[in-house]
């Protein structure tokens, strides 16, 4: 086997329990606002803030203009990440054009191609840890934080290994360059508005 078929095995075999756990999930009184996933096999619920959703707009309006409505653009549905137990609601994932979903009906870790993150204060050590090493391991070629309460983002590109070659920081006011990826754009960052 080879390191790749490793991490999908993995994956598959957390499949059933992230199953199991979301379905709880599901029956339990979630308040409206709140988004739920599974990081390491913990639950976390965070609010999502006019902040957060603001930012995650711009960045989906970005990527429509760039690709069209009918690009698959994907804001807090699960996908499963390598890893123990990772059932994440990225706040942006882009997917492959020719990306389908599985038997079970979700969309799959290896057609994502781009992810963007905006943290939250409980739980912004997710998104720099173990959210970055799982989107390393699934080869996931572009991964941005972005972080309203520093004003800046971080781009990670050149996944190799379960890590990200390349780390860029961009302050907000700066433009993100992403024309060397595979979204080919430039995000704006000047109107994200901060913590």
């Amino acid at each position: 086997m080879t390191v790749v078929d490793d991490r999908i095995a993995m994956a598959d075999a957390n499949t059933k329990r992230l199953d199991e756990w979301f379905e709880r999930l599901e029956r339990m009184p979630v308040p409206e606002g709140f988004r739920v996933e599974i990081v390491g096999g913990n639950i976390y619920m965070t609010p999502q803030r006019d902040t957060h959703w603001e930012i995650i707009r711009r960045i989906v309006r970005v990527v429509e203009d760039r690709f069209g409505m009918d690009v698959k653009v994907l804001s807090d549905v699960r996908i499963d990440f390598p890893g123990h137990e990772n059932g994440f609601c990225p706040d942006v994932a882009m997917l492959s054009a020719s990306a389908a979903k599985d038997d079970e009906g979700r969309w799959r870790h290896e057609d994502v191609e781009f992810v963007a993150e905006v943290i939250s204060r409980g739980t912004a050590a997710n998104d720099y840890g173990p959210k970055r090493t799982a989107y390393a391991l699934a080869e996931v070629p572009v991964y941005l934080i972005v972080d309203p309460y520093q004003g800046e983002c971080r781009l990670h590109v050149h996944p190799r290994d379960g890590a990200y070659a390349i780390e860029t920081k961009i302050s907000f006011g700066e433009a993100v360059d992403l024309t060397d990826t595979v979204l080919g754009l430039t995000l704006k960052t000047h109107e994200f508005p901060r913590g």
